[in-house]
């Protein structure tokens, strides 16, 4: 029974994360080495999405620091509801009213990256498009009947699934190709993608943001044991050299 438990601990997470859309997942080459794209990102997720959900097991003085940004410069720019820089991320929405206008509160987002993946944040980011039978007129590919409206249309402009006449075994048929803005957005197509990747680099970096420091020590750490092992053979060697 134990064993059944266990096993099942491992699996239900993993079934509940692949239901949902199958749409193609696009590949986010995010870089956490690059500290423009990490600031640009925050400056994103501070304006846009901060006002509903929350980075809430994240400092402001810890993200201003990793990313390279003057605690000054960060008050003035980044922290809007009055919080002092050591405290945490957090949305000045209530829950309680959250709940009710979304129908459930908006999750926090501190984690998202390694929940999710940042392949399906970078795609679910640019995979909006309206839809005026849903609540908030858009809709999403990868999570279909999304709860939440489109924060970044005014970056992107009003995102409309695209569809050619195409030949189809044999006959012309009206063939999905993707989605397209209107062009109302204060950003063309490559400079969206841009800022939607920016975005994502910031979540993966809140997700863990010790992980270049984490990297970086375990390379020196297989140098160390290479090097140990290479001695301990020798010893070994040294110690057994009369042994038949």
């Amino acid at each position: 029974m134990k064993k059944l438990i266990a096993i099942l601990g491992f699996v239900l997470p993993s079934l509940s994360m692949a239901a949902g859309s199958n749409y193609p997942l696009d590949e986010a080459n995010y870089d956490l080495t690059d500290k423009a794209s990490l600031q640009r990102g925050a400056q994103i997720f501070m304006n846009y999405c901060l006002g509903c959900h929350q980075n809430q097991y994240q400092r402001y003085s810890r993200t201003f620091n990793d990313l390279g940004i003057p605690e000054e410069l960060g008050e003035k720019h980044l922290q809007f509801t009055g919080e002092k820089v050591t405290d945490y991320i957090t949305s000045a929405m209530p829950q309680e009213g959250a709940g009710e206008w979304f129908g459930n509160p908006p999750p926090d987002l501190t984690l998202v990256a390694r929940v999710r993946g940042a392949d399906w944040l970078y795609t679910y980011l640019r995979s909006f498009y309206a839809d005026d039978s849903r609540p908030f007129g858009v809709n999403n590919k990868v999570f279909p009947d999304v709860g939440m409206p489109h924060v970044l249309e005014e970056l992107q402009g009003v995102p409309r699934e695209t569809y050619e006449e195409r030949m189809v075994d044999g006959e012309m048929k009206e063939v999905y190709v993707g989605i397209k803005s209107d062009g109302t957005g204060t950003l063309s197509p490559s400079e969206y993608d841009q800022a939607v990747l920016d975005l994502v680099n910031y979540l993966v970096y809140t997700g863990e943001p010790s992980r270049l420091e984490a990297e970086s020590i375990g390379r020196w750490v297989l140098i160390f044991a290479l090097v140990l092992g290479i001695f301990v053979y020798l010893l070994k060697k040294e110690y057994w050299r009369e042994v038949k």
